[in-house]
């Protein structure tokens, strides 16, 4: 947010207005620089390996996060902001070494874990099975209400952070993946209260603390 109003988890703004939404799509641009201009991260360059889920990185060298492809959530669009259907990018704090407990196998997910995420993850499973490797995302209203209000989100470039970025060591140049969360059609001129969550066998959500997700509001006029 603005920095006279730092505290605030509200990300609102009229979608027809360029000088109004320019914040955000100026933040944007500010935060996602590193992955799109190599000599701003150092090291970054000579040691980016093109990983996959069956080629991790070897020693030394760090995956490339590729941002250009990602419409509409790209600079060219505005993030698509102009058309009252935000992009919000989400990446996971660094912790050293960790290593993350995939939920591979769709029929021993959580109950409390989204259905549309159950779904899509057991089509993961027949089709391309080596990509369960993943810590999955969802992003959902959070209450019945903003359930109602938020409309269909799409995640780029897939519903989660792929496992080859794991673990975090510290390599020079490497830079966290990120998931672009594009809220379709989400209803305007209401509060929407959003909810996202990380999920791998040894990521706890606990809302009160945060932990293990994010939580934000769109108001968009």
């Amino acid at each position: 947010p603005p920095v006279d109003n730092v505290e605030s988890t509200l990300i609102w703004y009229k979608g027809t207005q360029h000088e109004n939404y320019k914040h955000w799509t100026d933040s944007l641009n500010d935060f996602l620089a590193v992955y799109k201009v190599p000599g701003l991260t150092p090291g970054r360059g000579q040691n980016i390996y093109n990983c996959d889920y069956n080629q991790p990185p070897p020693q030394g060298q760090v995956c490339d996060v590729d941002i250009k492809s990602w419409a509409p959530c790209t600079r060219e669009n505005n993030y698509s902001y102009h058309k009252s259907a935000p992009c919000i990018f989400l990446k996971l704090n660094k912790i050293y070494g960790w290593i993350p407990e995939y939920y591979n196998n769709s029929r021993d997910l959580p109950e409390s874990m989204p259905q549309s995420l159950k779904t899509y993850i057991s089509e993961v499973e027949k089709s391309e099975p080596i990509k369960l490797n993943t810590i999955w995302v969802s992003c959902e209203g959070e209450n019945p209400a903003d359930q109602e209000n938020i409309g269909a989100i799409n995640y780029l470039p897939i519903r989660g952070f792929p496992g080859y970025f794991y673990p975090y060591q510290n390599s020079e140049g490497y830079l966290s993946p990120l998931v672009a969360v594009h809220f379709q059609r989400p209803k305007r001129g209401i509060i929407i209260n959003v909810e996202c969550k990380a999920w791998a066998r040894n990521i706890i959500h606990d809302r009160k603390d945060r932990i293990g997700s994010v939580h934000y509001e769109l108001l968009i006029d």
